[in-house]
C-alpha cells in the first residue's frame, strides 16, 4: 500500500485577475497547503510513504478592487491565472488495498467497523432533548473548569430557548432528521463492499448525541464478539467538537470496560485527502454544474460547518487547515477536468455571540452579490449526509438570501450519501487501516494528515491533548484600555456574571427568564 504526499512551493504571482470581464470585481486568492517532509513507515511489512510534517501555509495576496473591497472579504479563488505558476498539489491518498493478502490479515479474526456520527432528532419531540445532548457536551461548549457544573443547567437552558425554533426547522424538512436513515444505508452499503472486497466485516452505527448512541452500538460490538475494531468518524474532516468529541466518548468507555481494552483497534481520524472521496466530491459538482446556463460562470461556493475561532486559535484543532486543503484537492480535480470555476469557503451554523471562524456564508452570500455575482453552486463541504444544515439552513436560509441579494441562479451539490465511488473507497480505506489494527503506525500529530491511522483511541487523544498543552495562552498579560487582552477579560467577567444569574434561575425557579415566560420551571 503506498501513500504519496508531495510537496510543492507555491508562488503567489503579484497580481492576479479572475477573467478579463470579471478582474474588476473579484479580488483573487489561492492558499496552498504545502507538505515539507517525507519518511518511511513499515508495519506489519506494508510500506507507507507517509508527510509527517504538514506545514500549513497560507501565501494570499490580498486584491482591492476600484469599489474598494479587499481579499479579506469574501475570498473568490479561480486556478486559471495560477496554472503557469503551480505544480499540481499532489495530498492525495490512493486506494492500493489489494496490494497485500488480505485474509492474512484477518485470519480468525471477526472484524468490526464502528461508524460515528452526530445524529439528529427522528421526531419533533426529539428536539430539545437532542439540543440537551448537544450543549451538554464539554467539547461543544466548553467552559473554564471552575464552572463545569454548570454544564448541565447551561445545556437545559439553551435546549429550551432553542427548541420552538429548532422545531419549525425539523418541521419544515419533514418533521424530523434524516441522518440516522441516511447513516443506516451507508453502514449497509460499507457493509456489501467490504464483504466484496474479501472482508467479512461487520458494520455498526455510533451516534454521539441521539439513537443509536455509541454506548448502544459498543454493546453490540461486545455481544458480536468482535476482536479487531477500525473506528471510522464519518467527518472528512478532524475537529474537536465532531470526530474529538466522539473519540473522547470511546476513550471512557474503552477504559472501564475490560474487553474493550483487549480489543485491538484503530480510528481513521480523517479522511478528505482520500483519493475515491475528492473524486467523488468532484463528480457531484461536475454534474450540478453542468444543470446551469453558463456553467462557466457559477461560482462554486463551499460552505462548511463552522466552529468557534478559540478551538483552531487557541486549542490547536486542525479544522480550518484540513477543510482549506480538502477545498484545495477538488479544485485541483476539477482542475484536471477543464473545469476553473471561481469558488470560494465559507462556514455556516454559528451560535452564539463568540466568533466562529470566517469568512461566514451568510455575509459572504450577501457581499458576492453585491459583487455582482449571478449563479451560485453551494457545496456543503463538510456533511456526508442530508440533515437539517444542508435541507433547511442551505435549501432554504441561504437560498432565499441569495436570490434577495441578487444571485439569480442557485443550485446546490447534494451530500454524498451512498455515492459508489465515496463508499468504495471508505471500504478501501478499512482495508488499508487493518494493519495497523493494534499498532501504532506513527506518533506525529500532524502525521495525522497523511491519513496514517493511528493505533488506539487514547494514542491519538494523547499526541493531540499533549500538542495542544504547548500552545500559548491567549491572553499572555493584563493590559488596561480597549485591547485585546481587555476585551477578553471583561467578556470572561460578563459570561462569569450570565453563568451565575443562569445557575440561580435553575436553582430557585425564580428570575426575570421564568418571569418572562422565556425560561419555563422544570419542577
Amino acid at each position: 500500500m503506498m501513500m504519496n504526499c508531495g510537496a510543492v512551493n507555491a508562488t503567489t504571482p503579484s497580481s492576479t485577475s479572475w477573467s478579463a470581464s470579471h478582474s474588476s470585481k473579484v479580488p483573487m486568492l489561492l492558499p496552498r497547503a504545502i507538505c515539507t517532509t517525507q519518511r518511511m513507515c513499515c508495519v506489519s511489512g506494508v510500506h507507507v510513504d507517509a508527510c509527517v510534517s504538514f506545514n500549513v501555509s497560507r501565501n494570499c495576496a490580498v486584491a482591492k478592487d476600484s469599489l474598494g473591497w479587499s481579499g479579506t472579504s469574501p475570498s473568490l479563488y479561480s486556478k486559471q491565472p495560477f496554472n503557469k505558476f503551480l505544480l499540481p498539489l499532489k495530498a492525495l491518498v490512493t486506494s492500493t488495498s489489494q496490494d497485500f493478502p488480505i485474509a492474512s490479515l484477518i485470519g480468525e479474526e471477526k472484524v468490526g467497523v464502528l461508524l460515528l456520527n452526530l445524529g439528529g432528532p427522528e421526531t419533533l419531540e426529539d428536539v430539545q432533548p437532542f439540543l440537551f445532548n448537544l450543549f451538554a457536551d464539554p467539547d461543544i461548549i466548553r467552559l473554564p473548569r471552575l464552572f463545569r457544573f454548570l454544564q448541565k443547567p447551561l445545556a437545559q437552558f439553551i435546549s429550551v430557548a432553542r427548541a420552538p425554533k429548532s422545531k419549525e426547522g425539523y418541521a419544515s424538512i419533514g418533521g424530523g432528521s434524516p441522518l440516522r436513515q441516511i447513516t443506516d444505508a451507508q453502514a449497509e452499503e460499507l457493509r456489501k463492499s467490504l464483504w466484496e472486497k474479501q472482508v467479512p466485516a461487520k458494520v455498526y452505527v455510533g451516534m454521539r448525541y441521539w439513537h443509536p448512541f455509541t454506548e448502544e452500538a459498543i454493546e453490540q460490538i461486545k455481544r458480536d464478539g468482535i476482536t479487531k475494531l477500525v473506528v471510522l468518524p464519518l467527518y472528512p474532516q478532524f475537529s474537536i467538537s465532531t470526530s474529538g468529541s466522539s473519540l473522547r466518548l470511546l476513550e471512557s468507555i474503552f477504559r472501564e470496560d475490560e474487553y474493550l481494552v483487549n480489543m485491538q483497534h484503530t480510528v481513521i481520524p480523517s479522511w478528505y485527502q482520500r483519493e475515491g472521496y475528492i473524486k467523488a466530491m468532484t463528480n457531484l459538482i461536475e454534474k450540478e454544474l453542468e444543470k446551469f446556463d453558463r456553467p462557466e460562470q457559477a461560482v462554486i461556493f463551499f460552505s462548511a460547518h463552522g466552529v468557534p475561532l478559540a478551538y483552531v486559535e487557541e486549542a490547536g484543532d486542525p479544522y480550518k487547515a484540513e477543510m482549506e486543503e480538502c477545498v484545495d484537492l477538488i479544485m485541483e480535480e476539477l482542475e484536471k477536468r477543464k473545469i476553473i470555476n471561481a469558488y470560494t469557503l465559507a462556514y455556516q451554523s454559528r451560535v452564539g455571540p463568540v466568533e466562529w471562524l470566517k469568512p461566514y456564508t451568510d455575509e459572504t452570500i450577501i457581499e458576492l452579490g453585491k459583487k455582482g455575482v449571478k449563479r451560485l453552486l453551494a457545496v456543503p463541504i463538510s456533511f456526508v449526509s442530508e440533515h437539517i444544515e444542508t435541507l433547511e439552513e442551505i435549501d432554504v436560509e441561504y437560498k432565499e438570501l441569495a436570490l434577495k441579494s441578487g444571485i439569480e441562479k442557485w443550485g446546490r451539490v447534494p451530500a454524498l450519501g451512498c455515492e459508489p465511488t465515496f463508499i468504495s473507497d471508505l471500504a478501501d480505506a478499512v482495508i488499508e487501516s487493518l494493519p495497523y489494527v493494534g499498532a501504532m503506525a506513527v506518533s506525529n500529530l500532524e502525521a495525522r494528515q497523511s491519513l496514517v491511522p493511528l493505533g488506539s483511541v487514547e494514542e491519538l487523544l494523547a499526541v493531540y491533548d499533549s500538542k495542544r498543552r504547548e500552545l500559548p495562552s491567549p491572553v499572555t498579560v493584563w493590559e488596561w484600555g480597549w485591547t485585546r487582552s481587555a476585551e477578553t477579560w471583561n467578556g470572561r467577567a460578563a459570561m462569569l456574571a450570565v453563568l451565575v444569574l443562569l445557575v440561580l434561575e435553575v436553582t430557585t425557579g425564580q428570575g426575570f427568564l421564568h418571569q418572562w415566560g422565556i425560561f419555563p420551571s422544570f419542577h
